[in-house]
């Protein structure tokens, strides 16, 4: 009978491979009582001297389509993904320990010396962006990520430091690390593990309340959404991932906040009452899961970074066609005026916030681009940033397939094609105009915007039907694609767009 040590290097292979691989979630923990049966097996299956093994490991417990999709074939490396493999489960084991989750001693700003926390919160924020399943179930079983969120945000020692600022009536701090966790606090947060005592609550429902309303606070983006080209630059990070440095720019806060502000704190205030917020991903099967959603806010980081990428890789085209359903808020003029004059949390905290539901119907159209000569194209001009960048007096015509567009002084029309349902990133697109109409409590009103090309930003100018209740410039970003959601800002169409002016936010999903 033949022992382990004389079994073909192929068996053998296998044998510690399904070992590894016995539980899907968590490290390979039943490999190395196998590495220390003696000295023969560990040196054929040691991680310094068979990087396949691990390479294997690492494809069996995580995502590898998006990777590969989105960086390449260099990635698939047996010692890139071996070295993966020991990454993030080093930063996983200490996300289950609650490492970084809570401070030490309070303190009203973070500790810039640290770096893991944010190395943490990265490979969590991108993992999240590659996921097919995999990623969230290691985030959430083996890591229980939930638990972490929620103490980092939440707790009175919390790392975001926000429970403690509110309590001295200072504001939540806006940096990278509170950006990232926003986001995976809206990734992988369930209504049912919110908590619920009325301490947790009050500092849920405060939090997320000033940094979603907070618009002269919390931007939501960057760049301003007043530019269109970007001649600005985002602060860019390099990241390591796959064993690469990449440089990315971290999302912005506020979109995040927005949304966890209508699914967490208005679905606790409203008792769980309401079906018309919208649903976090991880109340979706996991099954459901499909990282194609998440290309183009993956993309949206790499083009912050390196301004000068084509549009079909910052937006999918086609993805704002159909009918949307959502809210939108807005607080006192009075309350919110004392906000842009220098009013403290309290005013904001303690105010009322009106919802309204809305409906849109809207229809996309593109300018074809050549793939040869991209800046080649007849694109439309650019008009006042509060008119959604459309030049003044320009005519828009709904044709049956595509829109008419003339502009003051220029004799021939330019046509934008209808965009296609099949919605694929290879199309060229060179500009993306936005039309439909809607009602609220308000009336009805028309809708008309364009889409910024390097970072897929939605400006859409909301104008009521009579002319009765104005018009209102709304800003944000579509995150996610088939089960995305719609987030951002309004704001009032006078104010100049270099002051600050009347702001709410809203949410807009997609009805099926």
């Amino acid at each position: 009978m033949l022992s382990l040590s004389q079994l073909p290097q192929e068996v053998l292979e296998h044998v510690a491979y399904f070992a590894a691989t016995g539980s899907p979630v968590g490290p390979p923990l039943d490999l190395p009582p196998l590495l220390r049966t003696c000295r023969n097996i560990y040196q054929r299956l040691s991680f310094e001297d068979n990087p396949l093994l691990y390479a294997r490991i690492f494809t069996s417990k995580f995502d590898t389509r998006a990777p590969l999709r989105r960086l390449g074939s260099s990635i698939s490396f047996p010692r890139t993904l071996a070295n993966e493999l020991r990454k993030r489960f080093t930063y996983l084991k200490l996300i289950r320990a609650g490492v970084g989750a809570r401070v030490q001693h309070q303190s009203t700003e973070h500790d810039e010396s640290s770096g893991r926390l944010r190395d943490l919160l990265w490979l969590a924020y991108l993992m999240m962006l590659e996921n097919d399943g995999k990623n969230e179930q290691q985030l959430r079983a083996y890591a229980n990520m939930e638990t972490w969120l929620i103490d980092y945000w939440f707790d009175d020692m919390g790392a975001s430091l926000a429970s403690y600022r509110i309590s001295r009536d200072q504001w939540p701090l806006e940096d990278e690390n509170n950006s990232l966790a926003m986001w995976l606090l809206w990734f992988l947060v369930r209504q049912d593990s919110l908590p619920r005592s009325p301490t947790s609550c009050r500092a849920l429902t405060s939090t997320l309340k000033l940094t979603a309303l907070a618009a002269n606070r919390y931007a939501i983006c960057e760049p301003s959404w007043a530019e269109f080209t970007l001649e600005s630059r985002a602060t860019a990070t390099n990241v390591t991932h796959f064993s690469e440095t990449y440089f990315l720019v971290p999302p912005s806060l506020a979109p995040a906040a927005i949304l966890a502000y209508f699914t967490f704190a208005l679905w606790l205030l409203s008792r769980g009452a309401t079906n018309v917020l919208p649903q976090a991903p991880s109340s979706l099967p996991l099954d459901s899961r499909e990282s194609e959603d998440w290309d183009a806010d993956w993309q949206r980081c790499v083009n912050l970074a390196r301004p000068g990428t084509s549009l079909a890789l910052s937006y999918a085209a086609g993805s704002l066609e159909g009918v949307w359903e959502g809210l939108f808020t807005y607080t006192d003029f009075d309350v919110y005026s004392s906000l842009l004059s220098g009013g403290l949390p309290p005013i904001l905290r303690n105010c009322e916030v009106v919802q309204h539901r809305q409906t849109w119907r809207l229809r996309e159209y593109h300018l074809p681009s050549s793939q040869e000569s991209p800046n080649k194209i007849q694109r439309l001009e650019l008009g006042d940033a509060l008119r959604a960048f459309f030049p003044s007096g320009i005519s828009l015509r709904e044709l049956s397939e595509s829109l008419e567009v003339c502009t003051p002084g220029i004799g021939e029309a330019v046509h934008y094609q209808r965009s296609s349902h099949t919605r694929t990133h290879e199309q060229s697109v060179g500009d993306i105009i936005i039309i439909g109409e809607g009602h609220s409590a308000w009336g009805q009103f028309n809708l008309y915007g364009r889409v910024r090309p390097l970072d897929g930003l939605l400006s859409l100018l909301k104008e009521y039907c009579g002319g009765h209740r104005g018009r209102w410039l709304y800003r944000g970003f579509l995150l996610g694609n088939n089960d995305g959601h719609l987030s951002g800002r309004w704001r009032d169409a006078l104010s100049p767009s270099n002051v600050e002016g009347y702001e709410g936010c809203f949410v807009m999903s997609r009805r099926h």
